[in-house]
């Protein structure tokens, strides 16, 4: 089954091409969608990320992706 990464294009804690990259190299696999997430509370104060279902955020870019990388199937 293929890990599903959403990641919100309107973010202003991730730069969309750097995380995007990052995220590829360590779950290739992975079908990232890129596009709003209707999350603008959040999305407004931290960098988050969707996988599998699960919403995850951190204080940086990198942070939010290592959290992410532990609900990789």
């Amino acid at each position: 089954m293929a890990n599903v990464i959403q990641v919100c294009d309107k973010c202003r804690h991730i730069r969309l091409k750097t995380a995007v990259a990052k995220l590829r190299k360590r779950v290739p696999d992975a079908d990232i969608r890129i596009g709003c997430k209707n999350y603008c509370g959040p999305c407004a104060k931290y960098p988050f990320v969707f996988i599998n279902g699960r919403y995850v955020r951190g204080e940086t870019e990198d942070e939010v992706i290592e959290k992410a990388l532990q609900y990789v199937k």
